[in-house]
């Protein structure tokens, strides 16, 4: 299989997994996640359709955006340092990461336009995982609204590696009840009408349960040629 064979096979489990469930959205949008690959391995995933490409570290996305063509829309999925901030903050279409109201505060003061933002829930309460608490989402939404140039405009979540598919299905089931639960503020900064969730082991799954947002590397680079 090469890149490009993975991507349209990919491309058609999403087009599989709508047709399948009443939950998923019209609308999926395939992030290849590029960090640990070259510019010319992300490049074919260009050439063969894919727009939107993911890094999770500033440097990575500095690197390849550079490189790349001019169209792609960036998204940045790993946890960001305040520090990072400035760096990166004006050049991303999506952040994926936000979880902490320090890092919306320097996101607000260092940003020269409006910044769409996931917000990071942790729904399986592993210790290990970034996240906000599903219990701390409405307090978090609120104090949000100092933040004017923050836009919430879905939330994100990462599957404990070991869960069943059964269980996996219920992880994304709550984040998407979450998301149903901000839209319901009615906040024009949070209108939260995205989920990011699922990557390359339960994309599947995700699509299933309504995210409209994948993240996807390995089962994309995973060749043997190309």
């Amino acid at each position: 299989m090469t890149i490009r064979n993975n991507v349209q096979s990919i491309e058609g489990i999403i087009a599989n997994a709508q047709q399948s469930s009443a939950l998923s959205s019209n609308d999926v949008t395939l992030i290849c996640v590029s960090k640990y690959h070259s510019i010319d391995e992300a490049n074919i995933v260009y050439d063969a359709g894919v727009r939107h490409f993911a890094e999770n570290r500033a440097e990575g996305f500095q690197e390849k955006s550079a490189a790349m063509a001019d169209d792609i829309v960036w998204h940045l999925i790993g946890t960001l340092q305040t520090r990072k901030v400035k760096d990166v903050i004006n050049e991303i279409d999506y952040f994926h990461a936000l979880d902490r109201l320090k890092l919306a505060k320097e996101i607000d003061k260092r940003a020269d336009k409006v910044i769409k933002c996931f917000l990071q829930v942790n729904v399986s309460g592993e210790e290990s995982k970034h996240g906000i608490a599903p219990t701390e989402l409405d307090a978090f939404i609120e104090a949000v609204a100092e933040f004017p140039k923050v836009e919430i405009v879905g939330l994100m979540t990462m599957a404990p590696i070991d869960a069943t598919d059964e269980e996996i299905h219920q992880y994304f089931a709550n984040l998407r009840q979450l998301r149903d639960q901000v839209q319901a503020l009615g906040k024009d900064y949070a209108p939260c009408q995205h989920l990011s969730m699922g990557m390359s082991g339960d994309y599947p799954i995700a699509v299933a349960e309504g995210a409209d947002f994948v993240r996807v590397g390995s089962a994309i680079f995973n060749t043997e040629t190309e």
